[in-house]
């Protein structure tokens, strides 16, 4: 069976690739789904990236880590967290067990019937993705805590540039978003 990872993965980062791979490890026989969050938000400060955008960073983070039985799946908000779960296993792969580290998130899933496990967080400081964004903003070192294809990707994409620019009509409160 398959396990289930829910993240907005806003950008994938150093932290993601080290979860992913202590599952897949320990599941090394079950796929993993990566339930790519939020699918629907995008070009906001919280939320840059589009889930297209996410699932090729994964995409190229997991191939270059040589990770692999890892699925990423889009899952759009619903805004009905008493139907999420059943929409979530009506639309997705059978899976039996959910990883997260978010409360609501644990909870919908165990209302449901589901083993939930909180995975080990790495230097949740540094591999945060709030604190990704806010050093690509600033311009500080932010490429250490993605992995290299990650970062050649945002390159590409014109992440910073994209970020700097929605901080400064969240500056100017223009898109009503935190930072």
């Amino acid at each position: 069976m398959r396990g289930l990872l829910v993240g907005r993965f806003q950008p994938f980062h150093l932290g993601h690739l080290s979860v992913v791979r202590t599952i897949r490890a320990q599941r090394a026989d079950a796929p993993l789904i990566l339930g790519i969050g939020s699918a629907q938000a995008s070009h906001t400060a919280d939320n840059p990236f589009t889930a297209g955008e996410r699932f090729e960073m994964i995409s190229r983070a997991l191939a270059e880590a040589g990770v692999d039985h890892c699925e990423p799946v889009p899952l759009f908000d619903i805004d009905r967290h008493a139907v999420w779960v059943a929409h979530l296993t009506s639309i997705l792969p059978p899976f039996d067990l959910v990883y997260t580290n978010n409360p609501l998130t644990r909870v919908l899933f165990e209302d449901a019937g589901f083993r939930v496990e909180a995975p080990a967080l790495v230097d949740r400081v540094r591999f945060e993705g709030t604190s990704v964004r806010r050093s690509m903003v600033s311009g500080d070192t932010w490429r250490e805590c993605v992995p290299t294809a990650v970062a050649t990707y945002l390159r590409e994409i014109h992440g910073p540039e994209r970020l700097r620019l929605l901080a400064l009509h969240d500056a100017s409160g223009a898109v009503g978003v935190s930072r």
